[in-house]
């Protein structure tokens, strides 16, 4: 059994141990954590630690509140997180998805895509280069993009002329986006007329092809190979000179 002596000593060589542990698990009360979640919650922009503690009471400590407000938000919708070390509430990683929200962007066709686009429906199969003779002007391949992206368009096949080049034609996405059960219903001649789209004054001889959406292809047509996708939407590539490597 241990003397009253003993026992003494030992309890004095204890205590400061046990208070330092006190110390260093320190709780913010309450109310400071009331205060914090305030803060947080009514500025507009993540705040780092300093500016809190201007504004929290004095002898607050910021840090240990700031850790103990982050561990009661951890399960929640909305967690406290920490920012180029600045503090913020962001909605709960896992439930980001809650947030999505899609919509249907509306972007206006070129008058260049409108004429292509029509040139395309009128006289299909049709090339690039078919097209800019009938424009008169040098196509951008941009332009062929859009129209490729918007499903209204797609590679028909390759022509049989030297650099076999694709031939394009509409897709039902077209007849769907312009209400048209088939090609033959798109406007004739006097129609383009009446409706103000042609000039009244045209030359002798000049007439507007009857559309075929007929997907057969052609006599001068070869069926498309795999990759011609990929390749009508990829930039050109300038053919290489004799003698180069």
């Amino acid at each position: 059994m241990a003397s009253p002596a003993r026992t003494t000593a030992a309890a004095q060589h204890i205590a400061p141990v046990e208070q330092e542990v006190s110390s260093n698990d320190a709780v913010a009360r309450p109310e400071e954590l009331r205060l914090l979640e305030a803060l947080l919650f009514a500025s507009t922009e993540p705040l780092d630690e300093a500016s809190l503690a201007k504004r929290m009471p004095e002898g607050v400590d910021v840090k240990v509140a700031l850790a103990q407000l982050q561990a009661d938000y951890a399960m929640r919708g909305v967690n406290l997180v920490r920012v180029a070390n600045k503090w913020t509430f962001r909605t709960a990683g896992d439930l980001a998805w809650l947030m999505t929200r899609e919509s249907v962007e509306t972007r206006r066709l070129s008058r260049a895509a409108i004429e292509m686009l029509a040139i395309i429906a009128y006289h299909q199969p049709v090339t690039r280069a078919e097209i800019e003779e009938i424009r008169g002007v040098v196509t951008s391949k941009g332009t062929l993009d859009v129209l490729l992206e918007t499903g209204w368009i797609r590679p028909r096949g390759r022509r049989k002329t030297p650099g076999r080049p694709l031939t394009f034609g509409t897709t039902e996405a077209f007849l769907s986006q312009f209400s048209l059960e088939a090609l033959g219903d798109l406007p004739g001649l006097d129609e383009l007329k009446g409706a103000g789209l042609l000039d009244t004054r045209l030359p002798g001889g000049f007439a507007v092809p009857s559309p075929s959406d007929d997907p057969a292809l052609r006599e001068d047509e070869d069926p498309l190979e795999p990759g011609d996708l990929e390749l009508a939407l990829a930039p050109a590539v300038e053919p290489e000179k004799p003698g180069e490597s």
